[in-house]
């Protein structure tokens, strides 16, 4: 896989990423967007690893990071719809899917803690938490 380095990132996300162990890639594409690829899934997705993309806004750190795009499209394998998904992000010729995923008042972006490091531990939580909703189906 040839990865592209289209823009730098800061130096501890670099390290970050670079000890992750998911190959990752920086793209301009209208945004500048990180993209992780065989990023793991929960069991109860139709796929068992995806891509992901996060949309780097101008001003990060201390502009907050949100959400999280996935390709391809992930469903759950019990059929349960997974809310605020429907949206797609044309990135790289291809169409993601918008996952709708803030961070609360309880827990708000904190510029001096708060990375692309937390941010991803986070949607690795999103991907659980989704199963939450309807554990006793989650893993059929």
């Amino acid at each position: 896989m040839n990865l592209r380095r289209q823009f730098r990132l800061l130096p501890a996300d670099e390290t970050f990423l670079n000890e992750y162990g998911s190959p990752w890639e920086t793209v301009v594409d209208r945004s500048q967007w990180v993209i992780l690829h065989n990023f793991k899934t929960h069991r109860g997705y139709g796929h068992n690893s995806v891509s992901i993309a996060i949309r780097m806004p101008t001003g990060y750190p201390r502009a907050q990071l949100d959400m999280v795009y996935v390709y391809p499209v992930l469903n759950r394998r019990d059929g349960h719809t997974i809310g605020c998904t429907q949206t797609r992000q044309s990135l790289d010729s291809k169409q993601w899917q918008r996952w709708s995923r803030h961070r609360t008042s309880a827990n708000p972006w904190n510029p001096q803690e708060d990375t692309l490091e937390t941010h991803i531990y986070l949607i690795e939580d999103w991907f659980v938490r989704e199963f939450e909703k309807c554990p006793e189906k989650a893993l059929a």
